[in-house]
C-alpha cells in the first residue's frame, strides 16, 4: 500500500486544495501533518496564534470525521518530516507553494534534501489566483503599479471550476503526534482574546463568512466599504490568510452568483487582485517586510517617540477615530480597512514613527496578520512602497472621521467615554464648549486625553521631513 504525506502550512482546508487532491488520487493513503516551526523569523503573532489554535482544531475535527488523524509536530521542519517519513513509510511529500521568504526557503530546502534522499516531492499552487512569474510587463519585468498589473491579470485570468472534493483515503497507521493544547497558543493570564468570540476559525467558518458577504456586502461594496460602523466588508481576510478558503472558491462563488447584475461584483472581486499584488511584490522583492521599496526612504528622518507609540497602541491619542480603530484592533483582533489607513497615516506622518513599528504591532495583534499584505500596506501608507500613496498625502483624522463616521457610531462603540457627545463634536471633542463636555461627562485630560499632537503642526513637520529626502532623490 503506497503512502504520501501532505504537509499543511497556510492552507488549512480540505476543499479546493490541489496538492491534497493530487496526493489522494496518486497514493493509496495520505498522512496529513502540520509542523510548528518556531525558528521562523516571522513566527505567528499572538492574535494569529489564537486563530491558528482554533483553525487547527477545526481541521483536525474535519479530518477525524472522515476517518483520519492530523499529525501535529513541533521543531525543525526538515527533521520532523524525515522522522515522520521513516515512521509512516511514506514514499512522497505533497504541499502547497509558499511565497513568504522564510517559508519558501524552508520548502526549497525540504524539496532538495528529500528529493536527493529518494522521496518524491510535489509542490502545488493553490494560495493565489495567478502565480507571480506569470505576470510581467512588456519589458519582461515585474509590475510596480497596481492598475496595469490588474489589467494584465484580468486578461490572463481564466479559472476552471472548483473541483469536487475527493473521498479522502487517510492513513490508519498509529503515528506519533503532539497535543495541540501543549503548544500554548491561547492566552491564559490574562485572557485578552475574550473579544475574539465573534470569529469562527476554520473552513466551515470561512464559507459561512462568504455566504454572509454575498448576502450583505458584495452588491453595496462600493458605497459601504469605507464606513466602519457598518458590515460593509466581508471579513474574509483571516480565513484567506490561513488558507481556510481559496481565492478561487471566492472568485467563482461570487462571480457566478445569480444575486448580482453583471459587473456589480467587480469592486469586491478587485480586492482579491489587490491581495495578489501584495504577494506578487513580496515574491519579487522579498526584502519589503524589513527594507523600504523606494531606496530614497532609507534616509527618511523618522522620530524616536516612545510615548507617542504607546499612546497609539493603547488608543489614547486624543483623536477619536484613531483611538476607536486601535481599541477595535485590541479587542477583536481586526480593524476596518479604512481605519487601518487612518491609524497608519497618523503613526507615520503625525508622529513620524517608522512604519516598521506599526507593522510589528499589527503583526502581533491582527488575526489576519499576513506578511505580504501587512508589509505592502504599511509601506504604501508610509509612501515608501510600490504604487504608494505619496508621503505628502496626510490624512486629517478629524475630517476622515467626519467623512466616514459622520454620525459618530463607530467612535461611540469603541470610545464609550465620548458616547454622549453630539456628533458635531464627536471627532473633535477639544472644540466642544465646556457645558457640552460637562453634559456628556467628558473631562479632557482626565476621562479622555487631549490630542498628543496638533494636526497642523504635525503636518508641517512631516512635510519638512519629506523635503529632506526629496533633495536626495525621493519622490
Amino acid at each position: 500500500m503506497t503512502t504520501a504525506l501532505f504537509w499543511f502550512t497556510l492552507d488549512l482546508r480540505l476543499q479546493d486544495l490541489p496538492g491534497l487532491a493530487a496526493a489522494m488520487r496518486q497514493y493509496d493513503q495520505v498522512v496529513p501533518v502540520f509542523i510548528l516551526d518556531q525558528q521562523d523569523p516571522w513566527f505567528f503573532g499572538r492574535a494569529s496564534q489564537w486563530w491558528l489554535h482554533h483553525s487547527l482544531t477545526q481541521l483536525s475535527d474535519d479530518i477525524a470525521s472522515r476517518g483520519g488523524r492530523l499529525i501535529l509536530l513541533r521543531g525543525d521542519t526538515l527533521s520532523c518530516l524525515r522522522k515522520l517519513i521513516q515512521q509512516s513509510k511514506a514514499e512522497a511529500l505533497y504541499f502547497s507553494r509558499a511565497y513568504e521568504p522564510w517559508l519558501a526557503a524552508i520548502q526549497q530546502q525540504v524539496f532538495q534534501t528529500l528529493t536527493n534522499e529518494g522521496i518524491a516531492c510535489k509542490r502545488y499552487a493553490g494560495r493565489l489566483l495567478l502565480e507571480p512569474e506569470q505576470i510581467l510587463n512588456q519589458q519582461s519585468k515585474p509590475f510596480q503599479v497596481f492598475t496595469p498589473y490588474y489589467r494584465h491579470c484580468m486578461k490572463m485570468l481564466s479559472l476552471p471550476p472548483t473541483p469536487q472534493t475527493l473521498e479522502p483515503r487517510w492513513s490508519t497507521r498509529k503515528l506519533t503526534s503532539e497535543r495541540l493544547q501543549d503548544w500554548n497558543l491561547l492566552p491564559t493570564q490574562p485572557n485578552w482574546a475574550q473579544g475574539f468570540s465573534n470569529w469562527q476559525p476554520g473552513e466551515a467558518g470561512a464559507y459561512k463568512a462568504l455566504d454572509q458577504a454575498i448576502k450583505n456586502c458584495v452588491a453595496s461594496y462600493t458605497t459601504h466599504r469605507d464606513v466602519p460602523a457598518t458590515e460593509g466588508t466581508s471579513r474574509l481576510s483571516p480565513h484567506l490568510h490561513f488558507g481556510e478558503i481559496s481565492p478561487r472558491a471566492i472568485w467563482h462563488t461570487v462571480s457566478h452568483s445569480r444575486s448580482f447584475p453583471s459587473g456589480i461584483a467587480e469592486p469586491f472581486l478587485r480586492q482579491l487582485i489587490w491581495r495578489e499584488f501584495s504577494f506578487y511584490l513580496l515574491h519579487h522583492w522579498p526584502q519589503i517586510p524589513e527594507k523600504v521599496f523606494k531606496p530614497a526612504f532609507e534616509h527618511f528622518p523618522w522620530a524616536k517617540n516612545t510615548e507617542g507609540l504607546k499612546a497609539w497602541q493603547k488608543g489614547v491619542t486624543g483623536y477619536p477615530i484613531v483611538d476607536a480603530g486601535m481599541r477595535e484592533l485590541w479587542h477583536t483582533g481586526w480593524m476596518h480597512n479604512r481605519v487601518r489607513m487612518i491609524v497608519a497615516s497618523f503613526l507615520c506622518k503625525h508622529l513620524r514613527i517608522h512604519w516598521r513599528e506599526g507593522a510589528t504591532w499589527f503583526w502581533d495583534t491582527l488575526v489576519d496578520a499576513d506578511l505580504a499584505n501587512n508589509s505592502a500596506s504599511w509601506q504604501w501608507v508610509a509612501g515608501s512602497g510600490a504604487d504608494a500613496a505619496p508621503y505628502f498625502r496626510i490624512f486629517n483624522p478629524v475630517l476622515q472621521g467626519e467623512k466616514f463616521d459622520s454620525d459618530g457610531a463607530y467612535v461611540r462603540a469603541w470610545v464609550p467615554e465620548l458616547a454622549k457627545l453630539p456628533k458635531k463634536y464627536i471627532h473633535k471633542p477639544w472644540s466642544a464648549p465646556a457645558t457640552v463636555l460637562q453634559l456628556a461627562g467628558v473631562k479632557l485630560g482626565e476621562t479622555y486625553p487631549l490630542p498628543i499632537v496638533d494636526h497642523n503642526q504635525a503636518r508641517q513637520a512631516a512635510l519638512a521631513a519629506y523635503a529632506q529626502i526629496r533633495q536626495t532623490g525621493g519622490n
